[in-house]
């Protein structure tokens, strides 16, 4: 008797654990896990897809780059799908800026390995786009009353000379002329995300029928604080997580910082300095545990191609199959970007651990 019902009760355990695993199942397939990649230009990529085509068939660094490829062709993921700007299409390399590719290579194909269910990158980025202007969220505020009023009499002070060499008779720009570029780029983020939100099907028909999620947002930026508004940074960073969460109504949103590292191997100073700490101060932010992270560039960074750059006119053969940017573009090293990308994509992973999901 008791050994029957011990059976029966057995039975009924596994039929439970077999519906719930179908369940859950069926709803991965059904959902599409979303993230958003937003910044300046180290977010748009400035790899050059030429150095990645070199890299990916040297022998020195081809195994670095094996699992982005099938046999002599780049993979295109079909789990895998990104939306930046006008471009469109499953995974591969070329998403970054012209005929470049960014950190959404690796960071993407960690998420697709990794889940079950489609992924969709949603890349909301612009080149030289501050945190504390154009980036700036709404509970950050207006700057201060002064810094308006300069930059008012500034503007007014060149249209009134350009009206006076041209013979033409422009209006004056107002205050609220003034203010009216400040957070632009984080209302244009946010409709970027609204519009793929409520078109994806007609984008992806691959995804139709499926629900989106809203499951984690990368930021990498800091570039253009640092003249000027790097003491503004940490304040500002915190505005735009809040404000991101709340837009996008997602309280508890998994949140990745890619810290500013174009200083390599050096230690970085002055106003570089300031905003890095600023950054990773995010992690020490109570509200934030287990939901913010940020993590070290720096650290990650391509000696080959740092150790050439100060040569480089006179190399320029070598040059173009080992780095291809400045240093502000961590020198366009497909293998610093590719590692960033991996980086900030387990970063992720750890986050949504916490959460249990």
């Amino acid at each position: 008797m008791h050994r029957c019902l011990s059976r029966f009760v057995l039975t009924l355990c596994c039929v439970s654990f077999s519906l719930a695993s179908f369940a859950t199942a069926a709803e991965e397939a059904d959902t599409v896990k979303v993230f958003i990649l937003a910044g300046q230009s180290n977010m748009e990529g400035k790899a050059p897809n030429a150095l990645l085509e070199h890299q990916a068939t040297d022998p020195k660094t081809k195994d670095l780059f094996a699992h982005l490829r099938q046999g002599d062709e780049w993979i295109v993921r079909d789990d895998v799908f990104i939306k930046y700007l006008d471009r469109k299409g499953g995974l591969t390399i070329g998403y970054g800026s012209p005929d470049r590719t960014g950190v959404e290579l690796e960071f993407g194909t960690v998420m697709g390995d990794h889940f079950k269910s489609p992924v969709l990158l949603i890349k909301t980025c612009w080149g030289g786009h501050s945190l504390f202007k154009l980036f700036r969220s709404p509970s950050a505020g207006d700057p201060p009353a002064e810094m308006l009023q300069r930059e008012l009499e500034n503007a007014q002070k060149n249209v009134t000379n350009n009206n006076a060499k041209n013979n033409k008779n422009d209006p004056l720009p107002t205050l609220a002329d003034i203010k009216k570029p400040y957070g632009e780029s984080y209302r244009n983020m946010l409709a970027e995300v609204k519009d793929v939100q409520a078109n994806y099907a007609e984008l992806f028909p691959e995804l139709k029928g499926k629900k989106l999620e809203i499951t984690g947002f990368v930021w990498f930026q800091g570039w253009n604080d640092m003249y000027g508004a790097e003491n503004d940074y940490e304040a500002n960073m915190r505005h735009f997580i809040e404000d991101v969460r709340k837009d996008l109504g997602a309280p508890k949103l998994p949140f990745v910082i890619g810290v500013m590292g174009q200083n390599g191997s050096k230690p970085a100073t002055g106003a570089m300095l300031t905003v890095q700490t600023a950054q990773l101060a995010m992690n020490d932010v109570p509200e934030f545990k287990g939901n913010v992270k940020a993590i070290r560039t720096d650290e990650l960074v391509d000696k080959a191609a740092e150790e050439l750059f100060p040569k480089w006119r006179e190399n320029g053969e070598l040059w173009k199959v080992t780095g291809g940017d400045f240093p502000y573009h961590y020198l366009g090293s497909a293998i610093w970007f590719n590692r960033i990308g991996k980086a900030m994509g387990e970063a992720m992973l750890g986050l949504l651990a916490e959460q249990g999901k």
